[in-house]
């Protein structure tokens, strides 16, 4: 018996589920399916106030989606700083940042082409 494949829109929803969960700030999903030569169809990029709560998000993230769709991440990059951690569910990619590094590397504007949703907080 094969697991069915999860669709991107549940992913997606589980991603964001688990940021919110321990307040993840400023959530911003970039839908690159319509940019040539991409490695992914979605980026989601959000950021923590330190490195505690980097991880935390990260760690939230692969709770809900391990629980809620019985799904891992391929690759997770970055944990042990805690400033930039990647998280890679293939179809999506996660970007957890603290500020500074996110507003340094600018990723909404080095794929400016994207389309952009920004995921209004609920707290």
């Amino acid at each position: 018996m094969t697991k069915e494949k999860v669709s991107t829109d549940d992913l997606i929803s589980q991603i964001v589920a688990g940021i919110e969960d321990v307040k993840g700030n400023d959530i911003t999903i970039l839908d690159l399916r319509d940019i040539d030569n991409t490695v992914t169809s979605y980026f989601i990029i959000c950021n923590g106030t330190s490195n505690t709560q980097v991880n935390a998000i990260v760690n939230s993230v692969q709770r809900k989606v391990s629980k809620q769709l019985q799904e891992n991440a391929w690759h997770v990059e970055g944990a042990s700083q805690g400033e930039w951690v990647l998280m890679d569910y293939v179809d999506v990619v996660v970007h957890v940042f603290q500020k500074q590094i996110r507003e340094y590397y600018d990723l909404e504007g080095l794929w400016g082409d994207a389309v952009t949703t920004n995921i209004e907080s609920t707290y």
